[in-house]
């Protein structure tokens, strides 16, 4: 019986900071946002992702996701798909950012269960970029894309963070943040 406790405590303790609150993004609100160009896909075409180019257009929602091809990263980017026309109604691009799976990039960009076609997702080989917007975490030895979404202003000031493993909530949480700061600057 103690171990059946035990097993269950230890259990509890393990799940815990999954199913927890979100922690927080090392970027404040209000921050400078990290300038980065890196190599992306858009319905399996290649071509190098600029956010200063993609900030002269608008905000720009900076999903960062732990790997292509794995459960919750295809529930994100299906849902980040399914929801892409209300961020371009807003003005906003959309970009995902991962070191996972990174060879698997242009397939995840354009499969439908996925990305669709509809937004593009770039290459991170050694969490540079994620390292930059604290968008990682240690998982034994190694460090991993942490699940973290920002929302960046045209002026490159950081307007909204999210982090947390559980994928569900970060697009609607994003589109509000964008629909927010599109009503106080039509």
């Amino acid at each position: 019986m103690k171990h059946l406790m035990f097993a269950a405590a230890a259990a509890a303790l393990i799940s815990a900071p999954v199913m927890s609150a979100p922690a927080w993004a090392a970027l404040p609100v209000g921050a400078p946002a990290p300038e980065f160009s890196a190599p992306a896909f858009l319905a399996g075409d290649q071509f190098q992702f600029v956010l200063a180019d993609a900030l002269k257009k608008g905000p720009v929602v900076l999903y960062f996701f732990p790997a292509a091809h794995t459960a919750g990263c295809n529930i994100e980017a299906h849902m980040f798909a399914d929801a892409i026309d209300k961020f371009k109604a807003q003005g906003a691009t959309v970009i995902g950012v991962t070191a996972g799976n990174v060879t698997q990039l242009a397939d995840f960009s354009k499969e439908t269960e996925h990305c669709s076609g509809k937004f593009p997702v770039a290459a991170d080989p050694g969490d540079v970029i994620a390292k930059t917007y604290d968008a990682t975490f240690a998982m034994g030895p190694n460090t991993i894309t942490n699940r973290t979404s920002y929302v960046i202003a045209p002026n490159d000031t950081v307007l909204y963070t999210y982090t947390n493993l559980a994928p569900d909530q970060h697009i609607s949480l994003t589109l509000d943040a964008v629909t927010k700061w599109r009503a106080s600057h039509p």
